[in-house]
């Protein structure tokens, strides 16, 4: 029982904490405090959690209401606790500078079903099981591939090895679609359409996480080895690293974070 909360403690505090360039921290070890003056002399450190308290869940919308506001769209999607969604945020010094979501498929659904449910039910009888990936904002002050590069990670571990994913889609700007196509290897997979949620148009795209996969294996963790790639996947955990993470993710992970149950998603879709 001590075990477990501790686990859980563990688990409302950091998902995983990281300098930049990337060297990991274990989780609930205080560190040496000179040795942390001296690393904040030369690097940031950052912290990849989950939004599952107010002030993380308000300090997210707040970055993702300036940063859509800033690109001219308009915010009608509500920060809506729903079993299906997990939102992380990036932060350093405590402040959040980075979100994103992800959404897992169930007998609710899917928010990418209001304007591409054809092409998404197409994916579910193939036998796919689909994540969303949906409310990325990034502080432009913020300008490291890595913290873009660890948000996509840890989603990736949340859809891929918690859920059981074997595709991301994404709604994007189509002004936006050629940064995902050339930095995680997305493709297109619905057309242009008006997406009502922020009124602006969208374009749905792909990825295959098994292809992703061999991505991470190949080049995660060689950053060092990036100078001139256009990938973000070398910015990504090494495949040891995310081994670790996904461990303590799943060691401590809530039981209604995981998978859910084939059947509810048959019966909801057929």
């Amino acid at each position: 029982m001590n075990q477990r909360r501790v686990e859980a403690e563990c688990w409302d505090k950091t998902i995983i904490s990281f300098e930049s360039p990337h060297r990991l921290q274990d989780l609930c070890i205080e560190p040496d405090p000179v040795a942390t003056r001296e690393i904040a002399v030369e690097q940031q450190t950052f912290k990849i959690r989950l939004a599952n308290s107010r002030d993380r869940r308000e300090s997210a919308s707040l970055l993702i209401q300036r940063m859509y506001a800033w690109r001219g769209y308009a915010l009608t999607d509500p920060a809506e606790r729903e079993p299906n969604r997990v939102t992380l945020v990036a932060s350093t010094d405590e402040a959040v500078v980075a979100t994103l979501t992800v959404g897992y498929d169930s007998a609710v659904g899917l928010l990418v079903d209001d304007l591409y449910k054809p092409e998404i039910d197409a994916l579910r009888r193939e036998g796919r099981r689909v994540c969303e990936l949906t409310r990325l904002a990034v502080d432009p002050q913020v300008k490291s591939k890595q913290v873009l590069a660890s948000l996509f990670h840890i989603a990736f571990i949340y859809g891929r090895r918690i859920h059981g994913g074997t595709d991301f889609v994404i709604e994007v700007n189509p002004r936006h679609a050629a940064f995902y196509k050339r930095m995680l290897g997305f493709a297109e997979l619905g057309l242009e359409k008006l997406c009502p949620r922020v009124n602006a148009p969208a374009l749905l795209l792909r990825v295959d996480l098994q292809w992703g996969q061999a991505q991470i294996s190949q080049f995660g963790g060689l950053m060092e080895k990036a100078t001139g790639t256009r990938s973000l996947y070398p910015y990504f955990f090494s495949a040891q690293d995310e081994v670790g993470i996904t461990q303590r993710l799943k060691a401590s992970s809530p039981a209604q974070d995981k998978a859910p149950a084939p059947d509810a998603r048959i019966a909801r879709y057929g």
